[in-house]
């Protein structure tokens, strides 16, 4: 093992080095760990990031899963498994720490900003010829993938894992952001946290990604549904948030207790999702990709409640407190033309 700017890489890793139990597993790693599995083909690389958020357990399963298959991947794998600390207390990231996944970008601050640093050092180094980085919902959501371009091999490394695809040109941080447009990257929405549909999505289409021999392009995108034209809607800073079947006198937005049900559903305008706060100030942000803020176009307070203003797409909409906090309160996105470069 050695040690790379607070993150540990372990090579030539076997199914034997890897405990049965994935909490065992997780318990022995000290720090953000990258592993490489030797394959058929050592002359090519594959890589793939999980639990870069503490409480999204599906990519830690599903990496732990391939470390004890004997099965030889076709090329050389790097596996990244992130927010080791912060998931042995189930949560997105530790008190006073920054989000992981929001951190591949500079000012390199802090330990995490340093992590982020280090992994993109190693990924750098490995020179992989695709990446997919594996995530959960903490809302009800449909398996999916995203991708800050759509090209054909964007295409085919969403079909591995789902059927549903959005391309973002959104800037947050996330690890996906960070690579030159040459390189295919997808980040795989593998459904909600904590469900054994999101471990086998994330654990099958890892296996599938790792095995074949050539990865799938434009020939796998005919059952892909495309979205785009991301907007992204957060609380405004200061905003208070509740989710209930009733409008919480506690909060300046409450949304429903099941929003979440909404996610990839055509919603028309006048569409009910909560309720705005009597002498409230406007509790949305809602940022486009040229981050204009269109919230006020999106949707509006009818006699206190908070309505659709025209027809929306929300997807990633969550039920969390926290993560709607901290983080966002969903994503509004439109049904896009299949057009493969």
């Amino acid at each position: 093992m050695t040690q790379h700017a607070s993150v540990d890489v372990r090579a030539g890793v076997t199914p034997r080095d890897v405990p049965g139990d994935v909490e065992q597993f997780l318990s022995l790693l000290e720090r953000p760990t990258v592993f490489r599995i030797r394959g058929r083909d050592r002359t090519r690389t594959r890589a793939v990031a999980g639990m870069l958020h503490g409480n999204e357990p599906s990519g830690l399963r599903a990496i732990h899963a391939l470390l004890r298959d004997e099965t030889t991947p076709a090329v050389d794998v790097v596996c990244i498994v992130g927010a080791v600390e912060a998931a042995r207390t189930s949560k997105r990231m530790l008190p006073g720490r920054r989000d992981l996944n929001r951190c591949f970008r500079p000012p390199w601050e802090g330990a995490d900003g340093a992590i982020a640093r280090s992994l993109l050092s190693i990924l750098d180094d490995a020179r992989p010829e695709a990446l997919v980085d594996l995530h959960n919902n903490s809302g009800h959501n449909p398996p999916y993938a995203i991708v800050t371009r759509f090209d054909e091999a964007r295409a085919g490394l969403a079909s591995l894992f789902a059927d549903r695809l959005i391309t973002s040109e959104l800037r947050i941080g996330s690890l996906m952001e960070a690579f030159a447009p040459t390189l295919p990257v997808a980040t795989i929405e593998c459904g909600r946290a904590g469900t054994a549909e999101a471990d086998r999505v994330a654990r099958e289409g890892l296996r599938r990604y790792v095995t074949l021999d050539a990865l799938p392009r434009g020939e796998r995108s005919a059952g892909l549904t495309l979205f785009g034209d991301a907007i992204r809607v957060m609380l405004r800073p200061g905003a208070r948030v509740s989710f209930a079947g009733t409008p919480n006198p506690g909060a300046d937005l409450t949304l429903d207790a099941d929003v979440d049900r909404h996610n990839f559903c055509r919603l028309p305008a006048g569409t009910r999702i909560g309720w705005v706060a009597r002498g409230a100030a406007w509790p949305l942000v809602a940022c486009n990709e040229a981050g204009l803020d269109v919230a006020h176009a999106l949707f509006e307070s009818r006699g206190g409640a908070l309505v659709t203003a025209r027809e929306v797409i929300p997807v990633m909409m969550t039920t969390d407190p926290l993560a709607a906090a901290t983080d966002c309160l969903f994503y509004v996105v439109r049904e896009l033309q299949l057009q493969l470069q």
